[in-house]
């Protein structure tokens, strides 16, 4: 799927870092604020949409176009959440459960592909909690707002340790 150069090992680390860091930062927002949760969501769809347009060259074939699509999907959900800040939790958590099912199902799929990379069973374990997450976010359980910054967190989270594990395969390759 994808023939990434061994030599770029560090720009997943460093992704991975930043993503690390937007996961802290995101635990630290007033969930009492919609704009503030809006913001928080469109920053994370639109850093999703940038890494997927990055990971666009080393991807072939089908997988290219997948790439393509998903980015545009985000990007998509970064401009609704930026547009209407001032929409219920509702609205968002049913915006970011989107974002999750996508994320989510990609990233299962590649687990599925890359079966012989060493930790592939990492991201599929983290594309089913997306999944998971996805279903949970469109549900009604509650706190919306608590809710919504959790999974913005834990899907940060998810991002960044990721990106640190693939870049430390590459490295080793």
């Amino acid at each position: 799927m994808l023939q990434e150069e061994p030599h770029f090992w560090w720009f997943h680390l460093v992704v991975g870092a930043l993503w690390l860091v937007f996961a802290l930062l995101v635990f630290q927002v007033d969930s009492r604020s919609v704009h503030a949760i809006a913001i928080v969501l469109g920053l994370t769809c639109a850093g999703a949409a940038l890494f997927e347009l990055l990971e666009v060259p080393a991807a072939h074939g089908w997988w290219r176009l997948g790439r393509i699509a998903l980015a545009l999907a985000f990007a998509i959900i970064s401009v609704l959440c930026f547009v209407h800040p001032g929409n219920s939790f509702k609205a968002l958590s049913t915006i970011f459960a989107f974002y999750l099912l996508l994320r989510g199902l990609f990233d299962v799929v590649v687990a599925i592909v890359e079966r012989g990379r060493p930790l592939w069973w990492l991201t599929l374990l983290i594309g089913a909690v997306q999944i998971l997450l996805a279903f949970w976010a469109a549900g009604n359980f509650g706190n919306k707002a608590f809710l919504l910054i959790v999974w913005v967190g834990a899907s940060a989270l998810a991002h960044g340790v990721l990106q640190i594990v693939r870049a430390f395969e590459l490295r080793s390759a």
